[in-house]
């Protein structure tokens, strides 16, 4: 029995060894990933539409983020940027922290835009004058080192750490220099809305003793007049903080800041509406004159930058850069 079943199939292997031969090419082509990713130029989101603000006041132009496109490193991919102008190969080591996978980068990004999320809506509130009051603040481990002697994951809420609350990565670090080296600290964690215990081992890395976790801010918060923002699962990251907070800013004020023009930009955003540095300009910039942008805003940091990407590619639009959110809104205003 067991030879006849052998035999048969050993005979469709022969009869049909060049269509498999075929099918595993064909798979390995368009699946298998080599340690590279894909940028090329992405698209922009208006901002005003994921939005929605109690008594809102309406603006005839947009505010919208910009974004980078990047896609693995699948065969097809990879080939095609040798061909089309501005898709570029990026080596996945220079994307993501040591030891950090491409999807681990993604967990992290995520976390990064929630926070981002965070910063525009307290940033804006304040600025307008509006109602916002902070209740809870949540620190949030963002990565792991590899050196680190831990049973903690990426996306713990961190409730207590050897009994004391931190909020800020730097207090962190003061309280974990002040222990010993192989010291275990004990950390209370949220994790899946389940309280667990955790530990960690002191180690020593150039002079500063470290638990090799960083970590980044969640609020708990309430406003007046009530916001919603919607997301996609897709969107990750924290460089559209800027333009959010801009657009919430608009919705709350009477005056419209757009004065009818379409505004795209880019820049973190932190909760006291200082604009930070990003990276990918060339593509968002690209994406934004693409979109037809009459202005692009960028960070200070990226502005020589984006004006050689604006001569290189002979782009149209306007750029201007931008230190904080109220630097924005005046520049807006004028």
């Amino acid at each position: 029995m067991i030879n006849k079943v052998y035999d048969k199939i050993k005979k469709i292997l022969k009869e049909n060894y060049k269509f498999l031969i075929t099918l595993v090419v064909l798979f390995l082509f368009f699946f298998y990933e080599l340690p590279f990713v894909v940028y090329r130029p992405g698209g922009t989101i208006d901002l005003q539409s994921r939005i929605t603000v109690e008594t809102s006041y309406k603006a005839e132009g947009s505010l919208s983020m910009s974004y980078v496109s990047m896609m693995k490193g699948n065969i097809p991919f990879v080939l095609l940027s040798f061909v089309l102008p501005n898709w570029d190969l990026v080596k996945t080591n220079s994307i993501t922290l040591e030891d950090e996978s491409v999807d681990e980068s993604i967990v992290r990004d995520h976390l990064s835009l929630e926070e981002g999320l965070d910063n525009a809506v307290i940033s804006a509130y304040r600025l307008a004058n509006k109602k916002i009051e902070i209740k809870e603040i949540f620190p949030v481990v963002a990565y792991i080192t590899k050196e680190a002697q831990t049973d903690l994951k990426v996306g713990d809420i961190l409730l207590y750490v050897n009994g004391n609350k931190f909020t800020e990565l730097k207090d962190l670090q003061v309280y974990i220099n002040s222990l010993e080296k192989d010291q275990v600290v004990h950390f209370q964690v949220l994790r899946e809305e389940k309280e667990l215990e955790c530990t960690a081992k002191v180690y020593e890395m150039e002079k500063d003793l470290k638990v090799g976790i960083s970590i980044l801010n969640k609020y708990r918060y309430e406003v007046d007049p009530k916001i919603k923002i919607e997301t996609k699962e897709s969107e990750s990251g924290s460089s559209g903080g800027l333009m959010t907070a801009l657009a919430i800013y608009n919705a709350l004020t009477e005056e419209d800041i757009t004065r009818g023009k379409n505004i795209v930009g880019t820049g973190t955003i932190s909760i006291d509406g200082q604009v930070g540095e990003i990276g990918g300009i060339k593509y968002k910039l690209l994406g934004a004159e693409k979109a037809h942008a009459d202005l692009f805003l960028c960070p200070y940091e990226n502005y020589e930058e984006a004006k050689e990407v604006k001569e290189k590619n002979k782009l149209q639009l306007n750029i201007l850069p931008v230190k904080s959110l109220k630097d924005a809104v005046q520049i807006l205003e004028k």
